[in-house]
């Protein structure tokens, strides 16, 4: 497809005209289009255009200047727009569709809604949880780039020169004030630097909420945001039944039980804070909801340069027919998928690199959640969409996992019996996957926790199953594809524990963190904390009688969930290596987050 012409947009504007100035809607998707194509010399001619159909082109960038004021509906799905910030030229857009353009962020998702005040529904949903989430960061970034200024005023002398500091203090504000999730920072960064501007340009006199354009008033009576970012309403997420004196007041200590130091040098308790307690899996978002259970949780790796082996403070959860990505600092669901009829069982983080139509190279964040159906969905969690399903066996999945050597490699196991590893490869300019089957290990029992083996992850799998604990050799460059467990691990028949069940499974060199701590988590809605440093450094055999718990984590009951439950199971706790956060799921579809100061 070539430029525009002023004939095709009389063939495809309505109402039928021989005018450009009468069109109303026009129908410009699937053309082809390259940013270029949009001659803003003719689309400006459009004066009276309220409805314009961009969909399914390769649009890279939107021109600054297209000229159509009264633009109220514009559909830019499937593109390949990068950058959202051009769309300010259409202050009376109500509603917006962007889905299917791979490299938007939740950032530009808030982007969209601090530069249209109007904005009604972006992807057909309601734009007004996203509205209340951009004036609380408003409020408080402008809070902190306030108090930034007068921090950085007070220590400049009267003789430097006045635009030189001005420079130098928007500089500053952008490096230095930090707020929200990692995966908001291309936004928060943004607005610091407007928000920085503003203040020098008024002299620093300029009153809170600098820049966050004007909302009509309805919608900003209807969505006045709570006084802490942890109580705030979010699209998909339900909060629990507090009373309202307790729903805004800050978290009690948690209750732990356990002696401040053990007598064998252990550590002291630990110091946990809860900060939130969520029901974002919610069948119909009903906070009557507290019988989805909620089975597995995983920490997004950091997989910038020079940070391996950190996480971020973002958490995916996984439990009913939703799977959802959580900020754990703030309780914001960042993103939330569906699958009607499905129930997730098991969710993994990879990263891959992938090049886009125009050269340019991007990493990409997926989520590979699976369950009831047998299926595997490939999420790209930033864009929020899913952009592949791996029909992976004909019974459920009850657990998955990447192989932390190769990125593209995914290993997911069945009640059918059976582990698979699947290379997912690297989606193609359409941002499809082409998974293909590398190799099927036979189990004896159903398989419910893999592990690769921590020091030797690309030769040996372990797998913790109905009937114990199995080993099997996956080295790629052996012919066989159809393998059986190799190594069979027998427990003490003096084991207190009852059967041979084994569904939790963690090499302590690469699981457990850095302070030696293992969580587990029970039947009474407890979280058993458990210092095995000093086990660590005995010499095998191990003495087999258990261990105490260094403390018992019990929930704020019954301020954190009310009346409505009185006996919850925790399904699964995890921590990030850092122990900065820590997540428990239960099976009264509550998401538990705690954080150490």
């Amino acid at each position: 497809m070539g430029p525009l012409s002023a004939r095709l947009l009389m063939q495809r504007g309505r109402p039928k005209s021989d005018r450009l100035g009468k069109i109303r809607s026009l129908d410009l998707s699937g053309l082809k289009l390259l940013s270029e194509h949009l001659d803003p010399k003719l689309l400006s001619r459009l004066t009276q255009l309220q409805e314009l159909d961009l969909s399914n082109n390769q649009l890279e960038t939107l021109p600054a200047n297209l000229g159509l004021s009264h633009l109220r509906i514009l559909r830019c799905a499937n593109n390949q727009l990068g950058d959202v910030t051009a769309l300010c030229q259409f202050p009376q857009l109500e509603e917006l569709s962007l889905e299917g353009n791979p490299f938007l962020t939740v950032s530009d998702n808030l982007k969209v809604s601090f530069l249209l005040p109007k904005l009604r529904k972006v992807n057909g949903k309601d734009a007004s949880s996203t509205s209340s989430q951009v004036e609380s960061l408003n409020r408080e970034l402008t809070s902190r780039v306030t108090a930034h200024w007068e921090k950085f005023m007070a220590t400049r002398s009267p003789e430097e020169e006045a635009e030189k500091a001005q420079a130098d203090f928007v500089k500053s504000a952008v490096r230095n004030v930090r707020y929200g999730p990692e995966s908001l920072s291309e936004f928060t960064q943004w607005r610091v630097q407007m928000i920085s501007e503003a203040l020098v340009a008024s002299g620093g006199t300029q009153v809170h909420e600098t820049g966050i354009p004007e909302r009509p008033s309805k919608a900003t009576a209807a969505q006045e945001p709570r006084a802490r970012p942890m109580a705030l309403k979010r699209s998909g997420d339900v909060s629990l039944s507090l009373s309202p004196s307790k729903r805004g007041c800050p978290s009690p200590p948690a209750h732990v039980e356990g002696s401040p130091m053990g007598s064998d040098g252990s550590q002291p308790a630990l110091d946990l804070e809860p900060l939130h307690f969520l029901q974002c899996h919610s069948k119909n978002n009903s906070p009557r909801d507290l019988e989805t259970q909620l089975w597995a949780c995983a920490f997004e790796p950091a997989w910038e340069e020079g940070q391996a082996g950190a996480t971020s403070q973002t958490v995916a959860t996984c439990g009913g027919e939703a799977v959802c990505v959580i900020d754990c600092q703030t309780g914001i669901v960042l993103h939330k998928y569906k699958a009607p009829g499905e129930e997730f069982f098991s969710v993994a983080w990879t990263a891959l690199t992938v090049v886009t139509q125009a050269g340019h190279k991007k990493r990409w964040s997926v989520l590979a959640a699976a369950g009831l159906r047998g299926l595997v969905r490939l999420l790209h969690v930033r864009a929020g969409f899913c952009c592949g399903v791996i029909r992976a066996h004909k019974k459920a999945i009850a657990t998955l996992c990447f192989s932390p050597t190769h990125e593209t490699h995914l290993f997911t196991a069945s009640y059918d019996k059976r582990i698979i590893l699947w290379d997912v490869g690297v989606p193609n300019h359409d941002y499809e996957f082409q998974a293909s089957q590398l190799l099927t290990l036979d189990a004896a029992s159903i398989p419910l926790r893999l592990c690769p083996v921590a020091s030797c992850p690309e030769a040996y799998l372990l797998a913790g199953c109905e009937g114990g604990c199995c080993c099997w050799d996956v080295r790629l460059d052996q012919p066989q594809k159809r393998r059986v467990c190799e190594v069979e691990f027998v427990f003490s028949e003096g084991s207190e524990a009852p059967g041979r069940r084994v569904d939790g499974l963690a090499f302590v060199n690469e699981d457990v963190v850095d302070e030696g701590i293992v969580l587990c988590g029970d039947e009474e809605g407890n979280v058993w904390v458990y210092d095995v440093r000093h086990i660590l450094t005995q010499q095998p055999p191990l003495p087999a009688a258990p261990q105490a718990p260094t403390q018992i984590l019990k929930w704020p009951q019954p301020w954190a969930l009310g009346q409505m439950v009185t006996k919850t199971m925790v399904n699964t706790v995890v921590a990030n290596p850092t122990f900065t956060y820590l997540t428990a799921l239960t099976d009264s579809n509550i998401v538990a987050i705690w954080k150490r100061p």
